[in-house]
């Protein structure tokens, strides 16, 4: 979700939504209501700020693409353009001038104005970001700051009164409000962990990093995403909840940024025809499919078919409960587990792992800040492929520079054949003045990318 707009668009589409959706409206709501809501405003308002963010982002990364798009044009494609976001941000720490908004809207940024309810201006450092969850802090130097009380989001039900507070298309301490309308939304492809509270109240873009409050006026959630065709509200948006924020910041104000553990388990859901075939008299909880050898899981006798009912006492009824828990658990910390195997309740207990950094797997500086398993699959255009498929790719390492991406099956390397790892860790060892020389399959094309240290 970023936001790019061009000025003009931004005001035309900014009064016809907010002729639509108008601040609140209290006029039907009792005498008492009014006043709390009032009160609550007055309150939670001046936590939430503006934040705009200059910056610059490459443009057409994909080597393939960008080569066949300069033969049709004739000339070169510029490396980098120019933007300008707008986002909305919640002041959690008034003394330290701490804010938390979401990472995404402060991504790629050089630059990041951060406007308060009273019209003050500052420029933000980066404390730290996670994009698993898209939570960042920020810090400015301010006095005289107002910060928003946490709530327990595990207590918010469908129902509950909320309002969100942000800069929608960059207007300033904008009020809509609604209800919860769903929990625990999962598996919408928005962020890697997703647990979100589901509102009706209007969020717009520019809400991103502003604040869900209840009508207490504490933070319930981070407004994160909406769910539109054509980028106006349509009722249906997504919060972070506050005790994932919390967790994740935490985190980030200790360390820089949010180190998972690992526990070394693949689950899926378990489905009425799973739980008939294991004999199980419900369908609530998270099937294990798979260990990782050597793991924490494995270490501990957590078998495959095992099926987690709770973990780190969280009632556990999907597979992305599992992800979701774990996910806020930090590496060296320890884990609690319920299971049941051949319908008997077993417990465990035992701490995660530190997931071995790409650094301390490959030695060579070639291979720094890549993830990658071996493959072998079959490819509709070119037929059985054996080698190494690259899993992530980080985004600062020389390899993404030199426009490996994942996805990318590396069959090659400086012209000798690669099957597995190992022989391609062989190969990248050896030093090289013109850099390391890949020929990879991606999708349906294949191309090379030379990967210089």
């Amino acid at each position: 979700m970023k936001k790019l707009f061009h000025f003009c668009t931004i005001f035309i589409f900014a009064f016809f939504i907010l002729s639509l959706f108008p601040l609140i409206s209290t006029a039907e709501l009792p005498i008492s209501v009014q006043k709390q809501m009032h009160i609550m405003l007055q309150n939670a308002m001046p936590a939430v700020v503006n934040i705009v963010c200059q910056g610059e982002f490459s443009f057409i990364t994909d080597p393939f693409l960008r080569r066949e798009l300069e033969r049709m044009r004739g000339s070169r494609l510029p490396e980098k353009r120019h933007f300008t976001s707008v986002g909305s941000g919640v002041i959690i720490d008034a003394k330290q001038g701490l804010i938390v908004t979401n990472a995404h809207v402060i991504d790629q940024s050089k630059t990041i104005t951060i406007t308060l309810n009273d019209g003050r201006r500052y420029e933000a450092e980066t404390v730290g970001t996670d994009d698993v969850s898209d939570i960042a802090v920020l810090q400015i130097h301010a006095d005289h700051l107002t910060a928003i009380p946490f709530a327990n989001s595990n207590d918010v039900e469908v129902g509950d009164f909320v309002a969100a507070i942000g800069s929608p298309f960059g207007l300033d301490q904008t009020v809509t409000s609604g209800i919860v309308s769903g929990l625990h939304r999962t598996g919408l492809g928005i962020e890697s962990v997703e647990n979100f509270i589901q509102t009706d109240a209007p969020i717009n873009m520019g809400n991103s990093g502003g604040a869900l409050v209840n009508i207490q006026g504490q933070l319930v959630g981070i407004n994160t995403a909406l769910l539109s065709s054509n980028g106006g509200n349509i009722g249906i948006g997504f919060a972070i909840p506050a005790n994932m924020v919390k967790s994740i910041i935490q985190q980030i104000i200790l360390y820089g940024k949010v180190h998972r553990g690992l526990m070394g388990v693949l689950v899926q859901t378990l489905t009425p025809d799973l739980a008939d075939a294991f004999n199980i008299p419900h369908t609530k909880g998270a099937i294990i499919a798979q260990i990782m050898p050597n793991s924490p899981a494995e270490k501990a006798g957590l078998k495959t078919g095992d099926i987690i009912t709770y973990l780190n006492q969280q009632r556990i009824q999907t597979s992305g409960d599992v992800h979701n828990t774990i996910s806020l658990v930090r590496a060296g910390q320890s884990v609690n587990l319920r299971i049941l195997r051949n319908n008997k309740t077993m417990d465990f207990s035992f701490k995660t792992a530190d997931p071995v950094s790409t650094e301390q797997l490959y030695t060579s500086p070639y291979l720094n800040g890549i993830s990658m398993k071996n493959t072998g699959e079959q490819s509709p255009k070119h037929g059985y492929v054996e080698g190494v498929k690259i899993s992530d790719v980080d985004p600062y390492s020389v390899a993404w520079i030199a426009g490996l991406r994942p996805g990318d099956i590396v069959v090659s390397a400086n012209q000798q054949p690669v099957k597995n790892i190992k022989e391609l860790e062989k190969i990248a060892e050896k030093p090289s003045k013109t850099g390391l020389l890949l020929n990879i399959f991606r999708g349906e094309g294949a191309g090379f990318v030379v990967i210089k240290p």
